[in-house]
Parts: structure tokens; C-alpha cells; sequence
């Protein structure tokens, strides 16, 4: 059974930092991309970053680039999201995601771990 769980949210002021953690489990792990999206509270998720199956590759949605980090620990089966200078915008749901969308199109959902950035 595929299972991803997130933790690491939680309550920050403006300026402080936290690291998410998602813990995957049921699958091949070091086969797959993984990802971190966000869904702040009256909006439709949005993709936050990326890291491809060999940790080799990583993107970023603009208004994080330079304050968020994604990496793998494939030994542990687990990515993270270093989030830095947070900002009351970054108040989300975080949820982790694997996929293989160049592959076969499969991919998994965590359920997510809720961040508040206090001004």
C-alpha cells in the first residue's frame, strides 16, 4: 500500500524557516520524481518544487526560488522542503506528491501538512 505523509507544518512568524519532511512508503521510491504543492485557503493548489527520481534536477515556482530547498534522502525514502524567510503568503496546506508523469503517468498524493506564517 502507497503511502506518503507529510510533517514538519506548523506555526511560524514572518522570517522564520521550517522543514517539511514526507515519509513515502509502498513503492519504489528512488524510481519516482517528487514534488511539494500548496493550497492557501480560498485558492486551487499550485506546484511549489521539484526534484527529479535522481536528485539531480530541481525546480522552483517563482515566488519561492532562492528561499525554498527540495531534496531526497532515497536511503530514507523521504524528500524535503527547506522553506526559509517565510512570508504570510507561504500559509498553505503542503502536500507531498511522487510521480512518473514521463513514464506511465502514475502518481500519489500525501495528505498534506498545514504551514501559517504569522505577520
Amino acid at each position: 500500500q502507497v503511502e506518503l505523509v507529510e510533517s514538519g507544518g506548523g506555526l511560524v512568524q514572518a522570517g522564520g524557516s521550517l522543514r517539511l519532511s514526507c515519509a513515502a512508503s509502498g513503492y519504489a521510491f528512488s524510481s519516482y520524481a517528487m514534488e511539494w504543492f500548496r493550497q492557501a485557503p480560498g485558492k486551487e493548489r499550485e506546484f511549489v518544487a521539484h526534484i527529479n527520481w535522481s536528485g539531480s534536477s530541481t525546480y522552483y515556482i517563482d515566488s519561492v526560488k532562492g528561499r525554498f530547498t527540495i531534496s531526497r534522502e532515497d536511503a530514507k525514502n523521504t524528500v524535503y522542503l527547506q522553506m526559509n524567510s517565510l512570508k504570510p503568503e507561504d500559509t498553505a496546506v503542503y502536500y507531498c506528491n511522487a510521480n512518473r508523469r514521463d513514464l506511465d503517468g502514475i502518481e500519489y498524493w500525501g495528505k498534506g501538512t498545514r504551514v501559517t506564517v504569522s505577520s
